[in-house]
């Protein structure tokens, strides 16, 4: 993994002590509640429904040892003993004290960690595929791009003011697992036939309460183009996009405005000028980026591990797990392994307590090479496993409560905060994804349903991007009272598509039943193996509506 220079780290540290006296001053009075507040939000300092949050960046989602160790010690020492992992592979702390953010943002510097541009109208955390590097589909490894547009996108003066916030994500697999089309660019790289590095830019992607999805704005783009194009679209959002209302703000309104054509002879327009210049990227310095993601010497495995394979026949719970929280990796005899933040009940989805960091960051070090990374579903992957340590990393990971075998299934909700915490939400995500996941606490039951994401969102900001889940809930406000608006035919990855709303919203209460009866619609209808996303899609709405709309029931 990339290691910080001494730019980096000079940076970062004059980052702390400036708003370390920031929020002395806000503490003495000297600064207002709105003089503070876009210095706050410049360090990634919300103040939210009960106390500040705290989100800190983790780019390309990829983590070491040390660096989980430091985020554990912040959730024991700062917040009430757990922190919160994101759909854009960041962290957050929702239990901030205000006098003690100077002091937890300098424990992060000292591992290389930090909170810049974790909030504000600029450049947000670069994410990409939490397998990259060893996934066995995987064309080629996005993360020296994606730290070199981290660099490059760091306090980068030209772009710290933009109408609002700005993602960028990467993929370079055969399948999409970094929801790169609900990006405002998304990048999909690859190697042409004479073994050229290139991309196809996409633009204009984004959820919330527009949500739209991204359009192809250039084939084939050179990679040494990518810092000259990337501006290029940045300077024409910042030119044109809306400043006046800040719900028409997103660079996905503008495209949509102007029409992807218009959009794309700007950007190109722009590009001209720029694009044989200074960002243009030399092999020198992408080869000193790359050579931070090496592989590590991975010991040689047997072709054929009889314990491994006596322990998947002997085990039942075990040969389920290596089924669901495994994945192919590219070095024979090894595998990468997800570890389920969605223990049901136990725990709110993407929570992960201190105690079970420090396990994590542990087992990241017995078991793999001492990293980890954060999935876009908010689980953690420990991406380098001999298949010989699986049985002794599994009775490690059920100790602490981490070896759920529910990835991909219902049970493995994406959810965002909600009103339990955010200030924004209207209603509560964390409760009724907790009441869903005991709903359908049959592992029976929820293997034979198969393949179903399920995403809840508190508002329309949709953080926990319930657009795209196959199943997606949206918390909604009537009257003062909390009710779910419910979507289906929603999908992530190179087939993306956006959920269409079923009919009235539900309570509380009923939502875990509604999802009970759509799950069997789906049983009933389903042909062989075909995922419910698939049924919904061959058989429309009509019978899921049916089934959960009787005609003579009046709903609010």
């Amino acid at each position: 993994m990339y290691h910080y220079d001494e730019y980096d780290r000079a940076l970062v540290a004059e980052r702390v002590a400036q708003f370390r006296d920031q929020i002395s001053r806000r503490l003495s009075g000297e600064l207002s509640e709105e003089e503070f507040l876009p210095l706050r939000l410049q360090n990634g300092l919300y103040l939210q429904r009960h106390a500040y949050m705290l989100r800190v960046a983790i780019p390309y989602g990829t983590l070491s040892a040390d660096q989980l160790r430091a985020l554990a010690s912040v959730a024991r020492d700062f917040d009430r003993g757990y922190g919160h992992f994101t759909t854009r592979q960041n962290i957050q702390f929702n239990w901030i004290e205000l006098e003690q953010v100077g002091d937890i943002l300098a424990r992060l510097a000292a591992v290389d960690m930090h909170a810049i541009q974790t909030s504000g109208n600029c450049v947000r955390n670069i994410s990409t595929d939490a397998f990259a590097g060893v996934a066995a589909d995987e064309l080629l490894d996005p993360r020296p791009l994606a730290e070199i547009l981290r660099q490059w996108s760091t306090v980068n003066p030209e772009f710290l003011y933009l109408p609002r916030k700005f993602k960028i994500a990467l993929c370079s697999a055969s399948e999409d697992r970094a929801a790169v089309m609900m990006h405002d660019i998304g990048l999909y790289l690859y190697r042409d036939g004479a073994g050229e590095m290139l991309f196809d830019v996409m633009v204009g992607g984004g959820l919330g309460r527009t949500p739209i999805l991204s359009q192809p704005i250039r084939k084939a783009l050179p990679w040494q183009h990518l810092l000259s194009y990337v501006e290029a679209v940045l300077r024409v959002y910042n030119r044109h996009g809306r400043r006046d209302n800040k719900y028409k703000a997103r660079i996905k309104i503008l495209v949509k405005a102007l029409g992807i054509e218009a959009f794309a002879r700007e950007v190109e327009a722009e590009w001209e000028h720029i694009k044989d210049g200074p960002a243009e990227l030399t092999r020198a310095e992408y080869e000193r980026v790359a050579a931070s993601f090496q592989p590590p010497a991975y010991p040689p495995q047997p072709a054929v591990d009889l314990a491994f394979g006596s322990a998947l026949a002997r085990d039942a719970g075990f040969a389920r797990w290596v089924q669901r929280n495994t994945h192919a990796h590219k070095q024979p005899g090894y595998v990468s392994v997800t570890l389920s933040t969605k223990p049901g009940a136990a725990m709110p989805p993407g929570d992960v307590t201190a105690a079970q960091m420090e396990q994590i960051a542990q087992m990241a070090e017995r078991f793999g090479f001492g990293e980890i990374r954060i999935a876009h579903e908010q689980n953690l992957v420990l991406p380098d496993v001999a298949k010989t340590d699986l049985y002794a990393l599994w009775q490690q990971a059920c100790a602490f409560g981490l070896a759920t075998p529910n990835i991909g299934l219902l049970t493995d909700v994406i959810a965002c905060p909600g009103g339990d915490y955010c200030a924004l939400a209207n209603a509560k995500s964390i409760p009724v994804a907790q009441a869903i996941q005991q709903r359908f606490a049959d592992p029976e039951l929820l293997q034979d349903l198969g393949e179903i994401s399920l995403n809840i969102s508190g508002c329309m900001n949709a953080c926990g991007h319930h657009h795209i889940g196959n199943i997606g809930i949206l918390g909604v406000d009537k009257n003062g009272s909390e009710w779910y608006q419910l979507t289906i035919g929603g999908a992530q990855g190179k087939h993306s598509a956006l959920g269409k709303v079923i009919g009235p919203a539900f309570s509380a209460e009923d939502v875990p039943e509604v999802i009970a009866q759509l799950a069997e619609v789906y049983r009933a209808q389903r042909q062989g193996e075909e995922r419910f996303v698939d049924t919904v899609e061959r058989i429309g709405l009509a019978p899921f509506k049916a089934r959960v709309y009787p005609p003579q029931e009046t709903r609010a």
